[in-house]
């Protein structure tokens, strides 16, 4: 910086941007191409129904909880050296995976990617923090970086897709080990290594806290979302809710914390980090419904439903890339509030769809909304992480995609049990269907689905219709509560980042994080 004016990035950290796409890119295909290897796997490894889920979510699970302590870590040893540790560790894993001979092995496999996994976000994202000093540039950056993570998922389906039917289930975790070999090769020739020079050691009982913490809440709300409230749920939320506020006691006690919560004192992190979660509260509880929607109410198949599925990829990926534009001319406030308003209005036609109305109005509605909020996920992950200072940009991009995990995992339960409750409260089972057929209809509109597979004409459909319509009800009022969450994300965004001026240009650095 010379003159208090942040200096240019050049042409090498706009090729190191392009190496740390490649983990992000890498992490959204991992997440998507897995479920299409289920059934090959189940038939090989044949895993129990529990083991089966720990496949699924143990990945998950652990890039969740161990978010936190990576991104200190990497503040304390420096950001590159942690990403290429995670990336050789990803890699070794990767090959474990997928020469897995039992279910056990492919669970600690997963399991070792989850680690793996948690150490290349926060990484990413803080070398981009310091790479990049000019906010323009910055949020440029980001927006291409977010761009990648979804062309993954929307890469994830297709590559898997075609690995699988070259090969075999386990060519979908091979895809890591070329990848994460460019990332060890390129790194230390294109990225620069930051660490803060007055980081204290690793407080280990506080990482053990966090990791306990956000393992115990996301595990009880992904239970609610999958089974509703019931008491091991509840009980692992409540545990997960107490060990954080144990965990926040401690930090306020420790000379040098794990996480440093005078970051929240700062108005832009605060503020940003908050609307972020708001927002992505919506966006996965209403994708599930909605994918619900499109196989068991409109009977589209899988790949009919994937299809539709694109256009608010790409929705989203313009977003992504339209964002810095817009908030070179335009204040952030009303760059990110007016997109989450537009985005409220696509949560309102779903709202409308019927199972009458074909997916039009469904994937239309899912368009507006994924174009609209995009501004703010790239805005408010820039400001999350030009906000703090330059040393905790480790922390602060843990604490981004940690308040994203919490929050896609809360949407889910709360969407989902908003519409499980308005399903259960409008479905009426004719007379004539038998009890057990009945119990499985009254529970979710895919056992509807199955026990009239195996009823006779007309009881069939008599049953079926109903629990369509009941379900696209449901569907219907989760709309709308999302709509006014995103709305209300809408006002507090512009409100509380009105101080921020059109390219962020009168404030090159970020503000203070005083005691």
């Amino acid at each position: 910086m010379t003159g208090g004016v942040p200096s240019k990035a050049g042409r090498r950290e706009w090729i190191g941007l392009a190496v740390l796409v490649l983990p992000t890119l890498l992490l959204s295909i991992d997440m998507t191409a897995l479920f299409l290897a289920v059934p090959q796997l189940s038939a090989d490894l044949a895993p129990s129904g529990a083991q089966l889920l720990w496949i699924t979510d143990i990945y998950g699970f652990l890039i969740a909880g161990f978010l936190i302590t990576m991104g200190t870590l990497g503040d304390r040893i420096g950001r590159r050296r942690l990403l290429l540790i995670g990336g050789a560790a990803f890699a070794v894993a990767s090959v474990a995976a997928a020469y897995s001979t039992s279910a056990e092995m492919l669970i600690a496999a997963r399991a070792l990617l989850g680690v793996a996994g948690a150490t290349l976000m926060p990484s990413t994202l803080s070398l981009i923090r310091n790479m990049f000093h000019d906010r323009t540039q910055r949020t440029l950056a980001i927006s291409v970086w977010m761009t990648g993570f979804s062309a993954g998922s929307v890469l994830g389906p297709l590559v898997g897709g075609v690995l699988i039917e070259q090969f075999w289930w386990g060519a979908v975790f091979l895809l890591g080990v070329p990848v994460m070999g460019l990332l060890l090769i390129l790194g230390p020739l294109l990225l620069p290594e930051y660490r803060d020079p007055g980081a204290g050691r690793l407080d280990l009982l506080s990482a053990l806290l966090s990791l306990a913490a956000v393992l115990a809440v996301i595990y009880g709300l992904k239970e609610i979302a999958a089974y509703g409230v019931t008491v091991p749920a509840t009980l692992s939320t409540a545990a997960g809710i107490v060990l954080a506020l144990v965990f926040v006691r401690r930090q306020r006690a420790l000379p040098d914390p794990l996480l440093d919560l005078r970051l929240f004192a700062v108005r832009s992190f605060s503020a940003s980090l908050g609307t972020l979660v708001l927002v992505v509260l919506v966006g996965p509880g209403v994708g599930f419904l909605t994918g619900q929607y499109l196989q068991l109410v409109l009977g589209l198949s899988p790949f009919e439903a994937g299809l539709w599925s694109l256009p608010p990829a790409v929705a989203i990926i313009v977003g992504f890339m339209l964002a810095p534009a817009l908030a070179r001319r335009i204040r952030p406030a009303y760059v990110a509030g007016g997109g989450l308003a537009v985005g409220a209005g696509g949560l309102a036609l779903i709202a409308l769809a019927g199972d009458l109305s074909g997916p039009a109005a469904v994937v239309i509605g899912q368009v507006v909304f994924f174009a609209g909020a995009a501004p703010l996920m790239v805005l408010g992950i820039d400001l999350i992480v030009g906000s703090a200072p330059p040393e905790r940009s480790g922390s602060a991009s843990a604490l981004s995609e940690t308040g994203q995990e919490f929050g896609g995992a809360l949407g889910l339960a709360i969407f989902g049990s908003v519409a499980t409750v308005v399903y259960r409260g409008r479905l009426v089972v004719p007379e004539g269907v038998p009890p057990a057929a009945a119990e499985a209809a009254q529970d979710t509109l895919g056992g509807a689905a199955a026990a009239a597979a195996r009823l006779p004409e007309p009881l069939a459909g008599a049953l079926l219709g109903p629990a369509r319509e009941a379900f696209t009800s449901g569907m219907q009022v989760a709309a709308v509560v999302g709509a006014v969450v995103v709305a209300l994300a809408a006002v507090l965004s512009t409100l509380l980042l009105r101080h921020l001026p059109a390219g962020h240009t009168a404030h090159p650095e970020p503000e203070k994080v005083t005691a």
